[in-house]
């Protein structure tokens, strides 16, 4: 089976990264392309005072944007006064528990920018109190509608303070009872399921998985989706292959010679965020296995370090980015729209192939 591999800027559709779709160009795109950081090509693209950088590093952004067909979003901006533009308030639980909060941030950031909004950005530290004082300081601010974001994927109560607002609130990365509010959330026990089924295509039947914490709605689903991938192709359940970590790559490690101590081994791993897979190389690596030869590994979240791993990491996108941009997109639509019931928004993980899966051996 000749592999899709990733290329910078490829884009992704059904689910695969694939070379022949086409996606709007993102300042990550740009990034990868010239080999510096986000932040060194926003700098650039939005000619930032004060920032000194090299004539060199400059012209490879540039040209790295002419490549890719970035159109930066600054028209509009300079067309708009400060007084024609949107606020739009993001409100997150936890900034610092995980990069998702950052790039959905992003995502959101650089559709309002598109839109000539301004995207005003604070944490509650899930605090009741703090949330309450940040939702009056936007109202009080102006803001045209809230975003409410949570790190882990869960259903929410949402707080006297957001219930009573006559401004639309939309939810990312969280719900709640009743769909009372547009949201949107990651699929993720099809991503669970695709990245199953993606081993099971490469002829593996012992596929073993390595959880998160199992209370998270996250951890469930995929695990959800790993079972479905097995029923589907008539491989039975084993709860022996089933080890519960924690995301961390410690977690990868113990739960990896767990496996390996099994008197009938598997001849794949999925673990479940690319920090535990992390871990689960150090084991094998350790137990002198070769990695995708005598034992394939998948990931999940797509984080930077799996394309730097050796084999590079298969794994599957959080969409996070494109559900910050989801967000902004529905602002305008959905507040002409008020009320009623809104069906959850779920937005695929599409898995990125790699080498770290290859068929079993014999």
């Amino acid at each position: 089976m000749t592999k899709q591999i990733e290329k910078p800027g490829a884009p992704f559709v059904g689910g695969r990264v694939r070379r022949t779709s086409q996606r709007r160009v993102t300042m990550t795109d740009v990034a990868r392309e010239a080999g510096c950081s986000q932040a060194t090509v926003s700098f650039v693209l939005n000619q930032s005072p004060g920032i000194k950088l090299s004539a060199q590093t400059r012209d490879r952004v540039y040209d790295a944007a002419r490549r890719l067909g970035y159109a930066a979003p600054v028209a509009r901006l300079q067309v708009a006064s400060p007084s024609e533009r949107r606020q739009i308030g993001f409100l997150v639980d936890q900034m610092s528990a995980s990069p998702e909060a950052a790039v959905a941030i992003d995502g959101a950031g650089v559709a309002a920018r598109a839109n000539g909004d301004l995207l005003m950005v604070s944490q509650t530290f899930n605090d009741p109190a703090t949330e309450a004082e940040l939702v009056r300081a936007f109202v009080g601010q102006g803001v045209s509608a809230l975003v409410y974001m949570s790190i882990f994927t869960r259903e929410i109560e949402l707080s006297a303070e957001l219930l009573d607002l006559d401004i639309p609130v939309f939810l990312l990365n969280c719900y709640t009872t009743g769909q009372s509010h547009p949201a949107v959330v990651p699929s993720e026990i099809a991503g669970g399921q695709r990245s199953t089924r993606y081993v099971i295509d490469q002829g593996h039947r012992r596929i073993a998985t390595i959880t998160g914490e199992i209370w998270m709605e996250a951890a469930q689903d995929r695990l959800k989706g790993y079972r479905r991938a097995l029923a589907t192709a008539d491989i039975p359940f084993d709860p022996a292959l089933v080890v519960e970590g924690d995301w961390s790559a410690s977690a990868g490690y113990a739960a990896t010679r767990q496996l390996l101590d099994l008197p009938n081994r598997p001849t794949a791993i999925f673990c479940q965020n690319d920090r535990m897979a992390i871990g689960c190389y150090e084991a094998l690596k350790e137990a002198g296995l070769d990695i995708p030869r005598d034992m394939s590994v998948i990931g999940y979240d797509d984080e930077e370090i799996s394309r730097h791993m050796h084999p590079a990491l298969t794994t599957s996108i959080l969409p996070h980015r494109a559900m910050g941009q989801w967000i902004i997109e529905q602002i305008e639509e959905m507040a002409d729209h008020p009320g009623g019931r809104y069906p959850i928004t779920k937005l695929e993980c599409p898995l990125v192939e790699r080498a770290s899966v290859a068929a079993p051996k014999g």
